[in-house]
């Protein structure tokens, strides 16, 4: 609530400073609580204008029990015959506000044979029972309601909008192609849970919330207009699914409102309906935006970017020949709304199909509103479990003639979802088992494409390759094709000629979140190649060619999380902590941390870090973390090294003071073995639990050789082994800004002297209310020192950089 435990006149100041500010609201008209009206001089004779006349209530209210009260104190006093009427009745409270035209209500004061002398603020009467009885239809129809915290904006364009001086008429909020979506979330939260309609179950056959909005936006006097959408808003229902039946009869399904249509009338009293005809057709092609998350993601709801529509067609161009749309027919058998089809010049070689009847309609309608396509060419189709024989027979005799197939162009946007995600591995999610693994595709091909079988993309793939052999398959996908290990069994199965690619920022599509690659690709499936390695171009965001990128298959390569595995088991070796290790490619460099012990994940995957293999999971994590991952190299895969490495004594140092500076180790998860100091370096007030890491470095405790046991060693200090490892400037200028934290964190009252460098983090930059820490803190003298250390930590990812090609890690 915007207004809370506040009183009702302190109300009204605050709603007319925070409101009405260039207004005078400082006007009495006889008992109404607040009066809104023009500023006049003391020499104007003429009666001041009021534009609206309003009863307060503190905290929250009944809106309509207020008005009624309002009309009431009106009627008694009848403050009409002594001052101007104002355009507005209205009523407030601490969290909303509502406008009636008084030209609507005025009609309620001209009764004949009513008592208008009783007290206006008694809800018991029966004339107050009376006048709520006669102007609740009114209300329900007529009355505009903002909320001040979710309608700031609205309320404010409205108020600029009707508190003029004569003006005529309600001016009310315009939709347009930049808004639609906005107020699309508004009427989500407000009118869709008054909708009869169990949602989850209309999912599933394909319905969707957002075309009721449609039906509801494109609409006047509660009417559609636009006549071939999926639902027509019919005065006070809904229409949907029309279709003619078996005894060539018209027949559709019918919902209703389950509030008597009041949160519908209340909502679009607000906005103008329909918005401006030259924006509906834009409003219904971006229907996509309107779907949910996970539909989109099942049925490929994905709106192409004209940018990169008009940039695909010039490939296929500069591959086919530049009279490729008349040589050439097309399918589009993932086509949505059918916006990758803009810009194709011959409609008699187009067809279109999609999973949604509602899609086909919208289709057809932009047809008739000058789409490039013919009607009889656009379809419903489920790609991956329908039979060819439902395909038009135009389409079919292409299909079946191995001659006219080979002038066939698949070209696709298609769906992305799979089965698991990042969300998965990590334990924020579950599998969605349901969403890629229960169609007919799926069971017809996983045992030749393997796990790569999990993506829809890669089920139409293997459609396509399979059982239109010869096309030329042109489509918008990841690399998962290209790079991805769990797709080499794919590969083997999927043997076309990649003609040419290019690839751009994810991110530029709409609804699609994360830093990553989206390429498109031309294969011609009827010459044989298995992909290996191919050079594509590569465009920013704005569509400028910035740089070409190499990219490989990695078929013949064994990745870093291989090497990593070839450091366990090794004799007598103690646990100190515990590596998360999951995938080999920059998208999940966020998974790769290093914690105390495996029981801290709920589907731990890694590797035990001992004092047998420390150096080789410093290299490890600083190789992996040491280059940001950008949208490029989302996919890029980090590799088995060559051997160089083992005899680069500074590398392997700088990865290990990298890494003793950038874990996430917790004190209260069990004895922190990775201090990299001695009690004496920080000043600590008593004895470490473990002096494991300051003996490592000492050379008191040597890596993977037989050594006695780390325990024993900390507990003998007289056994000794003196080879000391020995830093590079870059190393020793990290400690130095290390240990600078450490003294400073142990001069606190109450620290923790057994704190990790985690801990330390935490005490001075603590946690917000979603329980994550904090970026920054409010100690100036840490902040220094934390930036510092952060800063030498960059000077040695980029010392470190070259060389994680030159051994091999990285693919140059």
């Amino acid at each position: 609530m915007k207004y809370a435990n506040i009183r009702e006149e302190e109300l009204k100041n605050k709603v007319a400073h925070d409101y009405f500010w260039i207004f005078d609201c400082s006007k009495i008209m006889g008992n109404v609580d607040f009066c809104v009206a023009i500023h006049q001089s003391t020499k104007e004779l003429a009666d001041q204008e009021s534009l609206l006349w309003a009863e307060a209530k503190k905290g929250a209210s009944n809106i309509y029990n207020s008005l009624v009260q309002l009309i009431l104190t009106i009627g008694k006093a009848r403050t009409f015959d002594k001052y101007l009427p104002p355009r507005f009745l209205g009523a407030f409270d601490g969290e909303k506000i509502a406008f009636i035209p008084y030209s609507d209500i005025h009609d309620v004061f001209y009764q004949n044979d009513f008592n208008w002398n009783v007290a206006p603020s008694d809800y018991e009467t029966k004339e107050f029972r009376s006048v709520h009885e006669k102007v609740k239809a009114i209300l329900d129809q007529k009355t505009l309601l903002f909320e001040y915290e979710k309608d700031d904006k609205e309320l404010r364009r409205f108020i600029k909008s009707n508190f003029v001086v004569g003006k005529f008429g309600l001016t009310k909020n315009r939709i347009d192609k930049n808004n639609f979506i906005v107020i699309y979330n508004k009427w989500h939260q407000t009118v869709k849970p008054t909708i009869a309609v169990k949602w989850e179950i209309a999912k599933k056959s394909g319905i969707i919330d957002g075309d009721f909005y449609l039906a509801d936006m494109l609409s006047h006097e509660n009417t559609t207009l636009k006549e071939k959408l999926f639902v027509l808003l019919r005065s006070d229902h809904y229409e949907l699914d029309r279709k003619v039946d078996e005894a060539g009869m018209f027949s559709s399904k019918r919902t209703e409102f389950n509030d008597k249509q009041l949160a519908h009338t209340q909502f679009w009293n607000k906005y103008e309906r329909p918005p401006k005809e030259g924006y509906w057709d834009y409003i219904v092609e971006r229907r996509d935006l309107l779907v949910p998350q996970d539909v989109r993601e099942r049925k490929g709801s994905f709106f192409t970017p004209q940018i990169w529509v008009e940039l695909s067609q010039k490939y296929l161009a500069d591959v086919l020949g530049d009279d490729w749309q008349d040589e050439y027919f097309i399918w589009d058998c993932a086509a949505g709304t059918g916006n990758l089809l803009n810009g194709l010049t011959n409609k008699y070689h187009i067809w279109a199909s999609t999973l949604d009847q509602q899609d086909v309609e919208i289709m057809r309608d932009r047809i008739k509103n000058g789409a490039n396509l013919l009607e009889d060419h656009v379809f419903q189709f489920d790609f991956l479990n329908d039979d060819f024989n439902k395909l038009p027979k135009t389409l079919k005799d292409i299909i079946y003639d191995p001659e006219k197939r080979k002038k066939l162009v698949v070209y696709i946007n298609p769906p992305y979802a799979e089965a698991a995600s990042t969300g998965t591995v990590s334990g924020k999610k579950v599998n969605k088992t349901d969403v890629a693994v229960t169609t007919k595709i799926y069971r017809n091909y996983q045992p030749k494409i393997g796990i790569a079988g999990r993506e829809l993309f890669a089920q139409f793939f293997a459609r396509i390759y399979s059982e239109i052999p010869g096309v030329v398959l042109a489509e918008f996908s990841k690399l998962k094709i290209l790079q991805a290990p769990n797709f080499e069994k794919f590969r083997k199965f999927f043997q076309a000629k990649l003609e040419k690619m290019f690839i751009v920022p994810a991110d530029t599509f709409d609804n699609v979140k994360g830093k990553f690659p989206i390429g498109f690709f031309i294969w011609n499936t009827g010459k044989m190649e298995k992909f290996e390695e191919s050079c594509s171009d590569v465009y920013n965001e704005h569509g400028s060619l910035i740089l070409t990128k190499n990219f490989s298959s990695y078929s013949n390569s064994k990745s870093i999380n291989d090497w990593l595995i070839s450091t366990r088991n090794r004799q007598n070796e103690k646990n100190i902590g515990f590596i998360s290790c999951k995938g080999n490619d920059f998208q999940n460099t966020n998974l790769i941390f290093i914690i105390n012990d495996k029981s801290q994940l709920p589907h731990p995957r890694g590797t035990w870090i001992t004092d047998k293999n420390l150096i080789e999971v410093g290299i490890y994590f600083t190789v992996r973390h040491s280059i940001q991952a950008t949208w490029l190299n989302d996919r890029d895969q980090f590799l088995f090294p060559n051997s160089k490495w083992e005899t680069d004594l500074e590398f392997q140092n700088d990865c290990l003071a990298y890494t003793l500076f950038s874990n996430s180790i917790k004190s209260e998860y069990g004895i922190n073995h990775w201090i990299p100091f001695t009690e004496q370096d920080v000043n600590a007030r008593e004895r470490f639990q473990s002096n494991f890491m300051s003996r490592f470095i000492k050379g008191k405790i040597k890596p993977n050789k037989s050594t006695p046991n780390i325990f024993s060693i900390l507990l003998e200090p007289q056994v000794h082994y003196e080879t000391p490892l020995v830093f590079s400037s870059e190393a020793t200028e990290v400690f130095a800004a290390g240990c600078g934290l450490w003294k400073y964190y142990h001069k606190q009252p109450n620290c923790n002297v057994n704190a990790s460098l985690y801990d330390i983090r935490m005490h001075f930059q603590g946690r917000n209310d979603k329980g994550k820490m904090n970026t920054k803190s409010d100690d100036k003298i840490y902040m220094q020192l934390i930036i510092n250390l952060r800063e030498k930590l960059r000077k040695i990812e980029m010392k470190i950089e070259p060389r994680i090609y030159k051994y091999g890690f990285l693919k140059g």
